[in-house]
């Protein structure tokens, strides 16, 4: 499962999600959270339910972003989406890993009932949403089982801690610049895929590519989209360049020859396992 771009698109708009369809991302999270209103909810599950049994070959990942465990919306939203054709869940404002362990236990449910195999579906957890997730991101390790991806997100965790603003000079401030580093962290432990938050600023192109190099530089191997035009740019920059892969090739295809070997020569530069893994998790991005 692929998962450089994930854009999401409120559950509740067909003529979005059929701009969406043909944006290339590598995954669609169909939102019943943040971008329904609550009035909307119950419609918003219904045109969800309708889109997973439209027939045919996809190209992306379907995931929903169901509302949070303290909502008392998450079963009802699980109930209407667990069917054949969904890829996995994203869960909002998590505290930890008993989260999702909860989550484990719904969907297990919900997948015998409909006739899935269980443990199918995937879940990708927004992971610094709320202050109490901060004191808990150790916990994702070891993963459970259905743990795909940990992402962050600032907007929330702002609102919860009374922020009047989280951004300053085109940059996170430094509480949010540290729920951004222990997410990356937090996933490396867990041994899942680091996704990184949303450029609010979808005109922004520049700063996105940008931010986008930054990134990957750091680790982060894909990122959330909110709007079409960015997924071209975001595949782009996640995507490891013909350089790349054809070095990371050279470097495993040296270890390959040199079984046992814990450093190598290669192009006058010591290379060594920490290489190799890194090289190993750049071809396995492809």
């Amino acid at each position: 499962m692929k998962l450089r771009s994930l854009l999401f698109v409120p559950g509740d708009s067909e003529r979005k999600f059929a701009k969406a369809e043909a944006s290339g991302a590598d995954a669609l999270i169909l939102d019943l959270e943040d971008s329904v209103a609550p009035r909307q909810k119950e419609e918003a599950r219904a045109h969800v339910a309708r889109l997973l049994d439209k027939p045919g070959p996809r190209a992306w990942s379907f995931f929903v972003r169901v509302n949070a465990l303290d909502s008392g919306l998450t079963l009802e939203d699980l109930a209407a989406v667990v069917k054949p054709g969904l890829d996995g869940v994203l869960v909002p404002k998590a505290n930890g890993a008993d989260d999702i362990a909860r989550f484990g236990h719904y969907l297990e449910a919900l997948e015998t009932k409909v006739g899935m195999p269980v443990g199918s579906l995937k879940i990708v957890v927004v992971a610094t949403e709320t202050a109490k997730a901060m004191f808990a991101l150790h916990t994702y390790a070891p993963a459970h089982s259905r743990l795909a991806a940990l992402t962050w997100g600032g907007e929330d965790l702002a609102a919860a801690l009374g922020a009047t603003e989280n951004r300053e000079d085109g940059g996170w401030t430094f509480p949010y610049q540290v729920a951004r580093t222990q997410c990356l962290f937090a996933a490396g432990a867990a041994g899942v895929t680091a996704i990184d938050t949303i450029h609010a600023d979808f005109r922004d192109t520049e700063g996105l590519e940008r931010d986008c190099r930054r990134s990957r530089r750091d680790g982060f191997l894909g990122r959330m989209a909110i709007h079409p035009d960015q997924v071209e740019t975001i595949n782009r920059c996640y995507t490891p360049s013909e350089a790349e892969i054809a070095h990371a090739r050279r470097i495993v295809e040296a270890f390959a020859a040199n079984s046992g070997a814990g450093t190598l020569g290669l192009d006058g530069k010591m290379i060594d396992i920490p290489h190799l893994k890194a090289a190993q998790k750049t071809l396995a991005s492809i």
